[in-house]
């Protein structure tokens, strides 16, 4: 058994890296346990197809507050995506094509009926006590969808305007896509640039790196958790190996799919604990594609259910070539790391190219995620992950899946973090006096 920390932070992705290394420089002694031989969680920048790739969360904008104050407090700056000209989409199982202007013609008036109240219902985004969504988050995706009574054609045009997010329309709460919505003034299409267009200059691990090499916690790698248990006056973690460790706190930063593994006494409240046996619904598995040659840059949208691949794009160019990235909401339907089947697939859409290689990381079978970005299901992000943001005696949760305005991505993991932080180092002045 080990001396006593003040801290131990459990999961070293973007909020556990974060809440370590805040606490750690305010001069409290932390441990940061992580289960894989590596940090970045659900990011993941990594050697493949002769380039360094990012094989998970990849995206941040500068509107978003917390990313974009790590990224300046290191000097680090965004890529510039490729331009896209071309659109390809399914629609009434039909394949068809034209500029992404004249594709977001026909998708914008459609998302504008789906999204019409999401201001209504969220009229100030950093305090859902003002939001009028008890009723709104009892409704899935798919009764909005149903509701609005559009022809088969419509309804794939509208669910190829929320591309990948849409993975499973009748598990994913509704609530959640009006809250992203009204994050950026009721524009979904100024939500989806936040979401996913722009990259890290250099990928995310430089950023997770720059943040973990001025923390000075104790890195523990290959270290997973499997039990919490506060007595009132410290915690005690026991790792899968049978190590137990002591710390005053706990910051509990894993993906929500992983909390069923770790045992936490005393018990989580009954509707925190419903929602980690519901699970984060989403399911993905994320593709880079080698293309042979500088091909036309281009955009792949196909409804969930209808095609292996949900939406694809050309990221950038190298040594001739054209490095696209796709993803897939069923990682069943297509086997990313078969060359073959992924070309076929691209074929549907863009009949002559070229696969020269691919690589596939499938979060859903990841055994230190088990799942891909978070989508709450319904009630849960008005209830539920509000009650995991409050300290739970000396245990305290951070990470992308229960963020308020930043939920799902990197900026909400690094709020998170940063709040845990301020949180558990509060508790411990406290304790001094």
């Amino acid at each position: 058994m080990t001396d006593l920390y003040d801290v131990a932070v459990i999961g070293a992705g973007f909020a556990g890296v974060t809440a370590a290394r805040d606490l750690s420089m305010a001069g409290h002694s932390v441990v940061l346990l992580e289960g894989r031989d590596r940090i970045g969680g659900r990011t993941w920048w990594a050697e493949a197809l002769g380039v360094h790739l990012d094989l998970g969360g990849t995206y941040v904008h500068w509107t978003q507050a917390h990313v974009w104050r790590e990224l300046k407090r290191y000097g680090i700056g965004l890529a510039t995506p490729m331009p896209v000209t071309k659109a390809y989409w399914q629609a009434d199982g039909l394949v068809h094509s034209g500029t992404l202007a004249e594709l977001k013609q026909l998708t914008t008036p459609l998302a504008t009926r789906f999204f019409a109240d999401a201001r209504v219902h969220f009229p100030q985004v950093d305090n859902l006590a003002v939001a009028d969504a008890s009723e709104i988050d009892k409704q899935t995706v798919g009764d909005r969808i149903d509701s609005l009574q559009l022809s088969p054609h419509d309804r794939d045009l509208l669910v190829n305007a929320m591309s990948i997010l849409v993975c499973s329309e009748h598990e994913q709460g509704l609530a959640q896509l009006l809250y992203w919505c009204a994050i950026c003034f009721g524009d979904w299409n100024a939500f989806k640039e936040i979401a996913g267009h722009w990259p890290i200059e250099g990928g995310t691990g430089r950023l997770i790196n720059a943040i973990s090499a001025e923390s000075r916690a104790e890195l523990r790698l290959s270290t997973p958790v499997v039990a919490v248990d506060d007595n009132g006056r410290e915690v005690m973690v026991t790792t899968r190996d049978g190590q137990r460790i002591r710390a005053r706190h706990v910051v509990v930063a894993l993906p929500l799919n992983m909390l069923d593994e770790l045992s936490v006494t005393p018990p989580l409240p009954q509707p925190v604990r419903a929602m980690i046996e519901q699970k984060n619904p989403i399911m993905p598995s994320k593709i880079w594609v080698r293309v042979k040659g500088e091909i036309e840059p281009f955009v792949i949208y196909a409804p969930v259910g209808k095609h292996p691949i949900n939406t694809a794009h050309a990221e950038r160019r190298d040594n001739g070539d054209t490095l696209v990235v796709c993803f897939c909401s069923d990682t069943s339907a297509l086997d990313g790391n078969d060359r073959e089947a992924v070309q076929r697939a691209l074929r549907d859409f863009v009949p002559d190219i070229e696969v020269v290689d691919t690589v596939c990381q499938d979060w859903a079978n990841d055994p230190f995620a088990r799942g891909g970005w978070m989508h709450h299901r319904p009630g849960n992000l008005t209830q539920a992950a509000p009650l995991m943001r409050k300290p739970h005696g000396r245990i305290h949760f951070a990470g992308a899946d229960i963020a308020g305005i930043g939920v799902g991505g990197i900026d909400g993991a690094i709020e998170t973090g940063a709040r845990a932080a301020v949180d558990v180092a509060r508790a411990l002045d406290m304790a001094i006096r």
